[in-house]
């Protein structure tokens, strides 16, 4: 193990000063950053990291189940701390953070089921989702802030007109499942085969034969939810591209990572870094999957 020492420890001064002496590993490389919860992330705990995600799939799916004003609340706050923790990616300070946040508050309050606000207008929810990105550039003047909104808001946009279907539990389970197939078949066919990168330069540990299990898997659960549950043809038809949409969101958000210089957006789930971190996969998808279902009746 090499270890550098900084340039300011250097010749005649050495004596008088308290040379930093640089960690050993790359700075320049997010994905080799320590992170808080570092012991919860070895191989060891590995079943313990198993655990707490099929924890946290429990109590989506048991919101996802109750719907209504559980399943809204549960999607805002996940949104709120997605956009404190995309705000934080982007050197915001705590007033700008805040901003962001009320302004998405705005939109979210809108989405709320019909038993608080009498009627949906989602084209409206739209519109303010557009209108509170405006507000947080101008105000801000970072327009990556005002992208933030619109990040983590048409998700909860797209899962609530989703939940509200005739069929919605099986629609919004569709696109949960999904990215969480896209997930787990990459992470265990990219540890069992390994093979050529899929993104070197952005996400080093991602492999080609994960992608490609990731969409094998995503697919045999969508094959699985039309034969059993009615899924719709051209819904599993494009599952296999969903789930290259989740992986991209997986990789976009890495880039977005390495650009900030960490490697986790946040702590606030141990052993697995920030909420962005488990549904970034989720951001892309969500919005298609939504359209794919508002334009199903027209395509017969």
């Amino acid at each position: 193990m090499r270890w550098r020492r900084s340039a300011g420890a250097s010749g005649g001064s050495a004596g008088c000063e308290n040379p930093r002496v640089s960690l050993p590993f790359d700075e320049r490389d997010p994905a080799a950053l320590p992170t808080p919860d570092a012991r919860l992330r070895t191989p060891s705990n590995l079943r313990l990291r198993m655990v707490a995600s099929a924890a946290m799939i429990a109590v989506a799916l048991a919101a996802l189940a109750a719907g209504g004003i559980l399943f809204w609340l549960l999607a805002v706050v996940a949104a709120l701390v997605m956009a404190a923790e995309w705000a934080n990616l982007h050197g915001a300070t705590a007033r700008e953070k805040r901003i962001v946040q009320f302004a998405l508050s705005v939109p979210l309050a809108v989405m709320a089921p019909p038993s608080l606000v009498i009627e949906n207008r989602d084209f409206f929810a739209a519109g303010l989702l557009a209108g509170a990105a405006f507000f947080a550039a101008i105000v801000t003047g970072k327009r990556a802030l005002a992208a933030g909104i619109l990040y983590c808001g048409l998700p909860v946009l797209a899962l609530t007109f989703l939940r509200r279907q005739e069929d919605g539990m099986l629609l919004a389970s569709w696109t949960l499942s999904l990215v969480w197939a896209t997930d787990i078949g990459a992470f265990f066919a990219g540890r069992t085969i390994g093979g050529p990168k899929l993104a070197p330069a952005i996400s080093p540990a991602k492999t080609w034969s994960g992608l490609a299990g990731g969409i094998a898997l995503a697919t045999l659960l969508a094959g699985a939810l039309w034969n059993a549950e009615g899924l719709s043809i051209h819904l599993f038809a494009a599952t296999p591209v969903l789930a290259v949409l989740a992986q991209g969101g997986d990789l976009f958000e890495s880039a977005v990572k390495r650009r900030a210089g960490v490697k986790d957006s946040g702590t606030i789930l141990p052993g697995h870094g920030g909420v962005l971190d488990r549904l970034d996969g989720l951001v892309p998808v969500a919005p298609v999957a939504a359209l794919l279902v508002f334009a199903t009746p027209f395509l017969g």
